[in-house]
């Protein structure tokens, strides 16, 4: 058995494909009618279709915030200035911290499903390396082993 990728459910295929594609640069792999498929790992598929597929009401498949799908950006800094001309995105936080020192915002689809879009590691451990913290500092605020933060340099 093998795990394939997460399935969120959408009101309107067309209006998150377009989401995903112009806010998160996200390339379509299929392109099935009621399923999209995305190079990135995970699918949309229509609600009503769905509903229709597992032979349940429409109205007892609720999309929202029961869920978060991770998106990692190296330039969150760029990201989030394109994301400041974007009307359709609604915030559940604007840019933070994380403890770890990893930087992320998180926003809702237009079905409330949860985005994260964060750093990678890598970037943040970089980061705190570039403003000269040792390599031990750096495991220790970032709570990475120190092996990682060496391959980072």
């Amino acid at each position: 058995m093998r795990f394939v990728c997460p399935l969120i459910v959408v009101r309107d295929v067309e209006v998150s494909r377009a989401f995903y594609e112009e806010v998160l640069d996200q390339r379509v792999l299929h392109d099935l009618g009621e399923n999209v498929i995305f190079e990135g790992g995970f699918a949309i598929h229509l609600r009503s279709h769905f509903s229709d597929l597992i032979g349940v009401a429409e109205s007892d498949i609720v999309p929202g915030k029961n869920a978060e799908l991770y998106f990692e950006e190296d330039d969150l800094d760029a990201f989030m200035e394109r994301l400041e001309g974007t009307d359709s995105v609604n915030y559940v936080h604007g840019p933070i911290e994380q403890p770890w020192g990893q930087r992320a915002v998180r926003f809702y689809d237009p079905d409330t499903h949860i985005i994260e879009v964060g750093e990678p590691m890598e970037s943040v451990v970089r980061r705190f390396l570039g403003r000269g913290f040792s390599i031990e500092e750096t495991a220790r605020r970032t709570s990475m082993p120190e092996e990682f933060v060496r391959q980072c340099m």
